[in-house]
């Protein structure tokens, strides 16, 4: 194994600090249009971060093009870290935040499309403030590296796939071209299609077109991020839920089957079985949680609110969007262990959202199931199947893996939190809605989807947990392996 291309990892890193100054140019059109005072804030927070984008990109211009898996997860980390560092000075410049800790959180929650604020008058920060971290969870949505894929030829050789294949959460990535600029750049058209439709259907209903742009963005990104503290529950309007839940269930599937989809081949799209058992998920909870809310009496105005209510909050989970409605964590324990149960399946891989994912819940039930047949015939070869498709012993033992060390971070960070003085619910609710990237806490967290009690250590945590789970846990967690760094 060679020695790690460290050049080409500060020159990229360069190039993506220089696309994140020219995207603040976005909110700093918006400063400048309400005449507000955050321009001065994002003026400077441009310069900056576009001296150090440039330095860093001129400084090491001349390098080796090597590119190898190495390279490519220390890329990836890394880049979320810078991105989130300077993202966060918006918010420290302007006063909105006035501590590191809180701003890195409020940042790192943004870029992973997580939604967790430790923020607790949001609609006291200027619109520039706010479009800034709308647009943070849209670019973090699908990636900031595969948007710099798309437009840059560098990294079309060898090193791309790495890249691509590090930030693209999934078990397996389906290329709709042989070239990885072109699959990226077909997934951002999809992407940004479904951003632009969204904007037109909420204005269409009560909101105004900034909070519409707003929440366009942060639905389409699974993202969660709102222009008002209480939600998507300020407008208490059917029309804007029903819309938000159809757009949070079309970015909780694979967007290249949606982007087949949208190109007329509906087949792939409806014969998928991670579709179909990730949206036979979204009935059975919220069929449970409907019936449990008539049962226990808690229902919203009838019928058909109470149904919508228990819809809106199983597919802001289940997507980890984080989006909110009503306050699911008071409902009871019952009600929370199924919010728990779909926040850990996630949605599907190949989309914005976070948690396990759906498939790797689907192979592990397969799996079980086959166990149960071996033991009557052990001498059975019963592979697992996934679309008629045979996946590999190896894969399965990777998606084992992949769990195992799921639950074994919710268990350390969770016990970290507890010896900070969170309580069982919130240590644990926390760190699963941090870690599948879903926002809305637990226990004292959930009244005002507010994190700012929790202890700085426990805000670091967190903060960790986010970027691990936004990038599938072993695309970092192996940079603290000790043969990672080894030469040979």
């Amino acid at each position: 194994m060679s020695e790690i291309n460290f050049r080409i990892v500060a020159r990229v890193i360069g190039i993506l600090l220089c696309f994140e100054a020219l995207f603040m140019l976005l909110p700093l059109s918006v400063a400048i249009y309400y005449n507000e005072s955050d321009i001065y804030a994002f003026l400077l927070t441009i310069g900056i971060t576009a001296i150090v984008g440039l330095c860093s990109t001129f400084i090491f211009k001349r390098h080796s093009k090597q590119m190898g898996k190495r390279e490519g997860f220390l890329i990836v980390s890394t880049s979320w870290i810078f991105f989130s560092l300077f993202g966060m000075l918006p918010f420290l410049i302007h006063g909105d935040i006035d501590n590191i800790t809180d701003a890195f959180f409020e940042t790192m929650s943004g870029c992973t499309t997580t939604g967790a604020t430790i923020l607790d008058d949001i609609e006291s920060l200027p619109h520039g403030i706010l479009f800034w971290r709308s647009l943070m969870q849209w670019l973090g949505g699908m990636g900031i590296i595969l948007f710099t894929l798309a437009v840059l030829p560098m990294l079309n050789s060898g090193g791309g796939i790495q890249l691509f294949n590090a930030e693209v959460p999934g078990i397996t990535h389906d290329k709709l071209r042989p070239r990885i600029s072109e699959t990226a750049k077909r997934l951002w058209i999809v992407y940004l299609s479904i951003t632009v439709l969204l904007i037109v259907l909420l204005v269409l209903g009560p909101m105004n077109f900034f909070d519409a742009v707003c929440h366009a963005l942060t639905t389409t990104a699974t993202g969660g991020y709102s222009t008002k503290q209480n939600s998507i529950a300020y407008w208490d309007s059917a029309y804007i839920e029903y819309v938000i839940i159809i757009f949070m269930l079309i970015s909780g599937i694979n967007f290249s089957l949606v982007y087949h989809a949208a190109l007329g081949d509906y087949k792939k799209l409806l014969q998928d079985e991670e579709t179909k058992w990730f949206l036979f998920v979204v009935l059975l909870a919220t069929a449970a949680i409907a019936a449990g809310l008539f049962i226990s009496g808690q229902i919203y105005g009838n019928a058909e609110k109470t149904i919508r209510t228990a819809l809106f909050q199983v597919s802001t989970c289940i997507t980890t969007t984080g989006f909110a409605t009503a306050d699911f964590a008071k409902w009871g324990p019952f009600f929370n262990v199924v919010i728990f149960c779909v926040m850990f399946f996630g949605a599907c891989a190949g989309s914005t959202s976070g948690g396990a994912k759906t498939i790797r819940m689907v192979v592990v039930l397969k799996n079980t199931a086959n166990e149960f047949y071996r033991h009557l015939h052990p001498n059975a070869v019963v592979p697992v199947r996934i679309n008629r498709r045979v996946i590999s012993y190896d894969l399965v033992s990777k998606i084992l893996a992949f769990l195992f060390v799921y639950v074994l971070v919710v268990a350390i960070s969770a016990l970290v939190l507890s010896s900070l003085g969170l309580s069982f619910e919130e240590s644990f609710g926390c760190t699963l809605s941090c870690l599948s990237n879903v926002g809305p806490g637990f226990g004292r967290m959930s009244s005002d989807f507010s994190f700012e009690i929790i202890p700085t250590l426990g805000k670091w945590v967190l903060s960790f947990d986010m970027l691990i789970g936004r990038l599938e846990l072993f695309t970092v967690l192996i940079l603290f392996s000790p043969y990672f760094w080894k030469k040979s």
